[in-house]
């Protein structure tokens, strides 16, 4: 892979015996002390995640889920679904779910036992790497520390707080823990959440299950009870994160893993299959042929999307969506004039991190509470805000995604790693619920098409196609910085273009790690979050 200009700027991290990226300093420092310290990439992330539940609480936190992409250097490779279930007793739906308060409540959290999961696995596979094995206790202590004593309020809590201001205060049990003094924080004020440091500690004290059949486990169900929540501690006692194999495809000397349903990355496989065909010989990157071929891979793949659900309950057609002639046909039906939009928009927010360490194992994580804010719902005196990802199921009977007892919802969250040669090469990922794949699309063609390095493929203009809270039209949304010569012959193709700022939170918060065949390792982390990548 060339250099490119970035390749002298501090934010882009370089190393050869490890490496992490997230979107908060505070979580990249954790995971980089546990690699410090000899520890694996999987006991990193955990730090990382726990750490970034208590620090971004407006986009994730240990009552959301997580999905993890594990590699390693022996060609291993898994992925950890740590998603929740529907409640075993549902009301009788005449209306959409909620999209907020009690009724949103209705999937339980698998974070914390993709948690467990994770650290098990790494008992079980690389004990033989001469790792120094910490405590999954010891793992938390970061995370106890930041949220009993206080972090620095970042930019993006205190935007997602500004921007929900009319709605928070009728939250239940959110103004206590999220308004203190009945107002939103200042930058750099501390921010403490007392009630969750407790839960954290009994996490740390008797294991992940207490979050799920312990006391904190009859708390927490006692909580959501108490404000009409279809969930109980017995849907909690339940929820447990499954390993299942990844759904694969090749593209340009790599190979492109994703998690399967019911989570949307088959989507994001599509698209770059399609891509792979389209090829960008001739292109120039950021040219407006460019995001013409980009958008319209997008429009052909969110096409099939509808039919994505628990595979538990409906049928998956991977197989049929990524096979040669379909692709070959998704690529023939992109024509130079632009295809209208076809697809409902979902919102959504979560956070992504990443680490390798020195023996090239690798993790790649998505955690979220779905929508900024989850529910807005916190659990009694827990101090957990849950996640309203029931938001996301249909109550169409006849729909693959219908809510039923026990049934998982489709997810937007999306986590990729790519492999070489059988060994972990690119970790990325993005925060953006529908903007996912198609962050997504732009991060992998600007790193293995046109070998930019991880932070140039982050700072470079992005795209978003569907309606958001500041335009409600489904627009191709761009930013700024692709320039008004682009932007005017996108509409001459067909485009109904809007513009946005540049490095707009819209354009998604992603992170990658580029690990190349000479063991140098490159990291960085959007420019549009607060966080940063840190190489060893």
């Amino acid at each position: 892979m060339p250099s490119s200009p970035a390749s002298n700027d501090p934010r882009l991290a370089q190393s050869r015996t490890g490496m992490v990226t997230s979107p908060h300093t505070l979580a990249s420092e954790a995971g980089a002390k546990v690699l410090r310290e000899g520890g694996n990439a999987i006991e990193a992330a955990i730090a990382m995640g726990a750490v970034i539940a208590v620090t971004y609480p407006h986009f994730c936190g240990i009552g959301g889920d997580a999905i993890w992409m594990i590699a390693d250097a022996q060609g291993r490779n898994t992925v950890l679904l740590g998603l929740g279930q529907a409640a075993g007793k549902l009301p009788d739906y005449k209306e959409p779910i909620a999209a907020r308060g009690p009724q949103s409540t209705v999937v339980s959290a698998g974070a914390v036992d993709s948690w467990r999961q994770a650290y098990d696995y790494a008992r079980a596979h690389w004990a033989g790497d001469k790792s120094e094995t910490k405590s999954f206790a010891a793992l938390l202590e970061p995370a106890i520390l930041y949220a009993e004593r206080g972090f620095p309020v970042t930019g993006s809590q205190l935007f997602w707080t500004s921007f929900r201001e009319k709605e928070l205060a009728g939250w239940p049990g959110f103004s206590k823990l999220f308004l203190p003094d009945g107002k939103a924080p200042k930058p750099g004020d501390l921010f403490v959440q007392k009630d969750l440091a407790q839960s954290l500690k009994r996490i740390a004290q008797h294991g992940a299950r207490e979050f799920y059949e312990g006391e904190l486990a009859a708390r927490i169900g006692k909580g959501l009870e108490a404000v009409g929540s279809p969930l109980t501690a017995a849907d909690l006692a339940k929820t447990f994160s499954r390993q299942e194999q990844a759904v694969s495809m090749d593209y340009r000397g790599v190979t492109l893993l994703a998690p399967p349903p019911p989570t949307q990355g088959v989507t994001t496989l599509e698209i770059m299959g399609i891509l792979n065909r389209l090829g960008f010989a001739g292109v120039e990157e950021g040219s407006a042929e460019y995001y013409h071929r980009c958008v319209e891979a997008v429009k052909q793949a969110f096409l099939d999307r509808g039919g994505i659900a628990d595979p538990d309950f409906a049928a998956a057609d991977i197989a049929r969506r990524l096979t040669p002639s379909r692709l070959d046909s998704k690529a023939a039906a992109i024509k130079a004039r632009a295809l209208p939009w076809p697809h409902l928009f979902r919102t959504g927010d979560t956070v992504y991190f990443a680490a390798t360490d020195a023996q090239g194992r690798s993790v790649s994580i998505l955690q979220s509470t779905y929508f900024d804010w989850g529910s807005g719902v916190v659990a009694g005196d827990t101090g957990v805000l849950w996640q309203n990802r029931g938001a996301a199921f249909s109550i169409d009977p006849d729909s693959p995604n219908a809510i039923a007892p026990g049934k998982r919802p489709f997810y937007t969250l999306n986590p990729g790693l790519a492999m070489k040669n059988g060994k972990p090469h690119v970790l990325y990922g993005t925060q953006g619920a529908d903007g996912q794949p198609q962050t997504l699309t732009v991060l992998l063609t600007r790193l293995l098409d046109y070998g930019l390095d991880p932070l140039t493929a982050l700072s470079q203009p992005r795209f978003l196609l569907g309606k958001t809270f500041s335009d409600s039209r489904d627009t191709l949304k761009l930013e700024e910085s692709v320039g008004t010569a682009t932007a005017q012959d996108l509409s001459a193709r067909g485009h109904e273009t809007s513009m946005i700022s540049a490095n707009s939170p819209l354009g998604g918060q992603a992170g990658a790690i580029v690990i190349h065949d000479d063991g140098l390792i490159e990291g960085a982390h959007d420019p549009r979050s607060d966080g940063l990548a840190i190489g060893l």
